[in-house]
């Protein structure tokens, strides 16, 4: 079995190679929405990613979480489930020597029932297709998010308007790359 590889596009890290481990539904974020992903960041936040708090939440080869800890985020906290993937994302933190990461192994949607007060000012969701997970995640995030929060969503179709519904999320941009939908969306906090 050949081992793949893909490459963080920019930052510190930039050109950091990152094992993808072969499980199913781990498919890497690819480079060109990676670096457009990471355009659209340095937009919205003027260039200033420092002091920035990042929830990975379905981490699996980790090339999201890694692109922002390159880009110089305080934090980046990554979530998965898949022993190999775990194993393989430690490897890549502890060769980079990255202490603003931390990894977690466990459910997405269990650790976003039993986060602590943690605020995120960015939330990547790129979970396996086809098996409800942006659906099952939605209603929870604004327990995570902090005000003004970006939220980036990868899905196997293009948003579904209700699974992100306004009011609380505006969408920024949103795109295409073959058979993946991407977008980037604002969390608008309710006003009491």
């Amino acid at each position: 079995m050949t081992t793949k590889y893909i490459r963080i596009v920019g930052g510190q890290y930039r050109r950091t190679p990152i094992a993808v481990i072969d499980t199913a539904g781990l498919r890497p974020t690819p480079d060109r929405v990676r670096e457009t992903l990471f355009n659209w960041l340095h937009y919205f936040w003027d260039g200033d990613f420092a002091g920035k708090s990042v929830l990975d939440l379905f981490a699996g080869s980790g090339a999201l979480g890694f692109e922002a800890a390159s880009r110089g985020v305080a934090h980046v906290q990554m979530v998965e489930r898949d022993k190999a993937a775990l194993a393989a994302l430690r490897a890549v933190r502890d060769k980079l020597g990255a202490s603003q990461i931390r990894i977690h192994a466990g459910d997405a949607m269990e650790v976003l029932r039993r986060m602590d007060a943690s605020r995120y000012d960015l939330v990547l969701l790129d979970p396996p297709f086809n098996q409800g997970w942006l659906e099952r995640v939605a209603p929870l995030l604004p327990g995570v998010l902090a005000e003004d929060a970006l939220v980036y969503v990868e899905s196997e179709a293009e948003l579904p308007q209700d699974v992100l519904a306004a009011p609380q999320f505006e969408m920024l941009r949103k795109d295409r790359a073959g058979a993946v939908h991407y977008a980037l969306l604002r969390f608008a906090a309710m006003q009491k």
